[in-house]
């Protein structure tokens, strides 16, 4: 059964999806050039013997093995590893789900066809920062930070998608879009709290990164896979994407059932904390629901209200 907690050795999960690959493989899954899946799923196998639920139960104990395989397919799809803290792994429930980090974000991006570049910049309190209207697409014009600022509240950040013939596409979000998006996460609340710079980046990133996945050229295998990662931190923001076409098994799972307890996001503990990425100092001896002196910066923004 697809909901059973996994009774497989992880040595057999992972076999079973790289079975997977190699078939997809030749079928037409391209992986980025030097990006060996092998060694991914092995990096991915030592970070989820370090996850935990919110339980303190390690994760091989309590996830299914086909969500477990989910997972690892979508992380091989997107050509990512946890060995470059491009993605991370977490608990809800009995499902095992996939987390892209920021830099995954952007490498996942460029594997798209019309993609050279993908970047975010914050805009604080004080920057300099001008946006004007151009064939009909929202563009900045001036931003010119300071570093006095750099402690200063966000009130925005923007994306750029550079494209192959050099055009470049942007994505402009104030602070109260960004928190309203916030507002939507499964796990809203600490992470944005202590983070709030490269939050708001991953942000918006996921903004642009829509309206590239549904319209490139690419295969569908890669475009549901990035759609399939973007998707799942949110409770509502597929209102904003196209939505897939209902299968048979889609149908016949939505018989009417209790209305389920709202579930609170599992907690993650490994040692190399996927937000170490940022670039910000984290204490690994403190304890995991700790407080940290950044969630002081962000509270200074205000309360959160895709």
């Amino acid at each position: 059964m697809a909901n059973e907690v996994s009774t497989k050795k992880p040595s057999e999960i992972v076999s079973d999806v790289q079975k997977q690959v190699e078939k997809m493989r030749t079928e037409g899954l391209h992986v980025p050039i030097n990006y060996s899946p092998s060694n991914a799923l092995k990096s991915a196998l030592l970070t989820i013997d370090k996850v935990v639920d919110r339980n303190k139960r390690p994760a091989w104990q309590v996830v299914t093995a086909s969500s477990v395989s989910k997972a690892l397919l979508d992380m091989v799809v997107q050509g990512l590893t946890p060995a470059k803290t491009q993605c991370y792994f977490i608990v809800r429930g009995n499902q095992l789900q996939l987390q892209v980090s920021y830099f995954g974000k952007q490498a996942a991006l460029k594997r798209l066809d019309n993609v050279k570049d993908v970047w975010a910049n914050t805009v604080h309190e004080n920057d300099i920062f001008e946006i004007g209207y151009e064939n009909g697409r929202v563009v900045v014009q001036k931003f010119e930070p300071k570093f006095e600022n750099m402690d200063k509240p966000i009130v925005g950040a923007y994306a750029i998608v550079e494209k192959t013939d050099d055009e470049k596409v942007y994505e402009v979000m104030t602070k109260k879009m960004i928190e309203q998006s916030w507002s939507h996460r499964e796990n809203k609340g600490k992470v944005q709290q202590e983070f709030p710079e490269e939050m708001a980046k991953r942000t918006v990133i996921n903004r642009i990164a829509k309206n590239f996945i549904n319209t490139s050229d690419d295969s569908d295998l890669l475009a549901a896979s990035l759609n399939d990662t973007v998707n799942s931190e949110y409770e509502d923001e597929r209102k904003d994407v196209t939505e897939p076409a209902q299968t048979v098994d889609d149908l016949l799972s939505k018989q009417p059932e209790p209305e389920p307890e709202p579930e609170t996001n599992d907690e993650i503990i490994i040692d190399d904390d996927p937000l170490d990425e940022v670039g910000n100092s984290v204490d690994k001896e403190a304890e995991p629901n700790g407080n940290s002196n950044q969630g002081e910066l962000f509270r200074n923004i205000g309360d959160l209200t895709e």
